[in-house]
């Protein structure tokens, strides 16, 4: 376990005023500026042309459209003022078809997804991934919705493990509704 204080966090949604931040989170060391986090995102043409430096600022310039045009896109974790974790969560109807099972009489605006997490190597297994999510249904739910989905793996998964772990959603009071594909399980929490 490092020697990381949980209570240190604050926790920000990110809109224009924190898009810095979050281009200094994924630029970093280590950070996700190979997909931007929009593997999960519906997609356009422009995102499949290109490889290495021009697909990922095409793929950056996508996720920046999100906030220009006020989508909800995640929330930052910071300790004091650097950006430390990310946690992709926003309107389902923002992600593309992510295996979810169709519920009946269900609204598809009342869903929020929660996708995946990047966390710095520093502050890993610390408990921020369980804050994350917490902080993420509390976003979802100042937001109007409903429930909130998310599609981890189990711990012995060969893959995935940026949507996050079984145990930690079924901590986070999730429940299992189904399967997306062959690896990951499908949670929701009631908010």
């Amino acid at each position: 376990m490092p020697d990381v204080d949980i209570n240190q966090f604050s926790f920000a949604a990110v809109d224009a005023s924190r898009w810095p931040d979050l281009e200094k989170l994924f630029d970093g060391r280590g950070g996700p500026k190979y997909c931007w986090c929009m593997l999960w995102r519906k997609r356009s043409r422009e995102d499949r042309i290109g490889r290495g430096a021009a697909k990922n600022a095409v793929l950056k310039s996508r996720l920046k459209s999100y906030v220009d045009n006020r989508v909800p896109i995640g929330i930052l974790a910071y300790s004091g003022s650097e950006p430390v974790a990310w946690c992709s969560v926003g309107p389902r109807e923002s992600y593309r078809n992510l295996g979810s099972p169709a519920i009946q009489d269900e609204k598809p605006e009342d869903v929020w997804s929660l996708v995946c997490f990047f966390v710095q190597g520093h502050c890993r297994r610390s408990g921020l991934t369980l804050r994350m999510i917490d902080e993420a249904k509390t976003y979802a739910s100042a937001n109007n919705a409903k429930v909130l989905e998310a599609y981890p793996v189990e711990e012995d998964s060969p893959s995935y493990k940026f949507m996050g772990l079984v145990k930690s959603f079924e901590r986070a009071g999730f429940y299992a509704c189904g399967r997306a594909g062959k690896r990951r399980v499908v949670m929701r929490c009631d908010l």
